[in-house]
């Protein structure tokens, strides 16, 4: 989490590979980084794992639901395909025990307690 009345920073895959690659190359401490770049050591630090450990590519940002868009594609792959069908199952699970069930479609969808009518 950020500082209170600071927005949260987003970083490209290039101006991380940008700190990655002058705290590698260039030998620049972390913490120097830390302070020119107002960014954590700890993130710094992830980052330079990641880098080490999957390549370039694992730097690209990952933003909201990986599962929404999978929701709309027509071109899942079978995988993808069968991990939303549990991403699914699991939110309905979650719900079913804590005694909420769905009435309805979309926008006029209700969720309703097991209390206020019976689920049998």
């Amino acid at each position: 989490m950020g500082k209170k009345g600071i927005a949260h920073r987003k970083f490209s895959k290039e101006e991380k590979l940008k700190i990655i690659k002058e705290h590698l190359e260039e030998h620049e401490s972390i913490k120097a980084l830390e302070k020119k770049y107002s960014v954590g050591n700890s993130t710094i630090s992830r980052w330079v794992q990641v880098y080490l450990e999957d390549g370039e590519d694992a730097l690209e940002p990952h933003n909201g639901n990986p599962y929404a868009a999978l929701h709309t594609s027509k071109h899942l792959s079978e995988i993808e395909r069968l991990r939303l069908i549990i991403a699914k199952q699991e939110v309905e699970i979650a719900r079913l025990k804590k005694g909420y069930y769905v009435e309805g479609v979309g926008a006029d969808r209700v969720f309703v307690t097991g209390k206020d009518s019976n689920t049998k």
